[in-house]
């Protein structure tokens, strides 16, 4: 399990992160969203035992993560930076890396890069940006570590790669329960990929979730009445938003569906709808009843 609790970490006069607190359960693909600046980078960098923290705890399976081999042998970080490889071509990579970490499978690496088709003899510094990604992902699974740690995993490859690369990582979280956290400004992308989520702003996780029951506990109700009904009238219900336009009453409710729709029945509704919300909806609306404004985060 990965935990962080009460964590802060400045640089300077600028505080990264501002009492963070967060949990991973192990086997799961977890995702960290938040705008630049979020804290997002800085929480994977603590993780990775690149930053020591200067305040609170960070550990994973229960033992301190900074200058700890033991804990760093167990997890890869891939960074939103490539350049640190430049110098090298993939086989030098492979070697590399296969020195550092005890369960390295070249058989696994080259089974990946089948599906790529990088070139081994080329210097990094003369791939493209989405090559180098792709490089350092096969490179991460390949180093069958138990936690892999992702920095905007997904940023600049073609749709097609993102593709390839995703079917990769559910493939190894499928195969030998690898816990990946990955952070994202990009909400269809962890919808895609993540069990759970949590969004950072400023230096703090204002909120943890499972996506599954996030998507099942929030529910937009789109409702004629035969008669005129405010917010106040619904009374039993824990409303989000509520709004009106001519004779349709707009409704964003979080609890039980059926729960849901037996209180607004109650009110003989001549038309009832309960339309599905995206996750950004549903971000959107849980961000305005903690009083925050979403496209301020985004």
């Amino acid at each position: 399990m990965i935990e962080l609790k009460g964590v802060i970490k400045r640089f300077d006069d600028f505080t990264a992160l501002d009492g963070a607190d967060l949990t991973v359960e192990n086997g799961t693909a977890f995702g960290l969203l938040g705008s630049n600046g979020a804290g997002k980078s800085t929480v994977l960098r603590l993780l990775s035992g690149i930053y020591q923290a200067d305040g609170g705890t960070v550990t994973i399976d229960g033992e301190n993560v900074f200058d700890n081999g033991a804990v760093k042998s167990k997890v890869f970080f891939i960074n939103d930076e490539t350049v640190q490889f430049s110098g090298m071509t993939l086989r030098e990579m492979k070697k590399y890396y296969g020195g550092f970490y005890p369960n390295f499978s070249p058989e696994l690496f080259d089974k990946l890069n089948d599906t790529i088709k990088l070139p081994e003899n080329k210097k990094m510094d003369k791939f493209s940006k989405g090559m180098k990604r792709q490089a350092v992902v096969i490179t991460g699974l390949a180093c069958r570590t138990d936690y892999l740690f992702l920095d905007e995993a997904f940023d600049g490859l073609d749709p097609t790669m993102r593709n390839i690369v995703k079917r990769m990582l559910v493939d190894a979280m499928l195969d030998r329960k690898l816990t990946a956290v990955i952070s994202s400004h990009n909400l269809k992308e962890i919808n895609e990929i993540c069990d759970s989520a949590a969004l950072m702003h400023r230096g703090k996780v204002l909120f943890c979730r499972d996506l599954d029951s996030l998507k099942g506990s929030v529910h937009k109700v789109q409702a004629a009445f035969p008669k005129e009904y405010g917010k106040e009238d619904f009374e039993g219900l824990d409303i989000l938003h509520f709004e009106k336009n001519q004779s349709l009453t707009y409704m964003i409710v979080k609890g039980d569906e059926a729960a849901v729709t037996e209180q607004v029945k109650k009110k003989d509704p001549v038309v009832l709808d309960m339309i599905p919300l995206t996750l950004e909806e549903i971000f959107i609306y849980e961000m305005e009843e903690m009083g925050y404004d979403f496209k301020g985060i985004e």
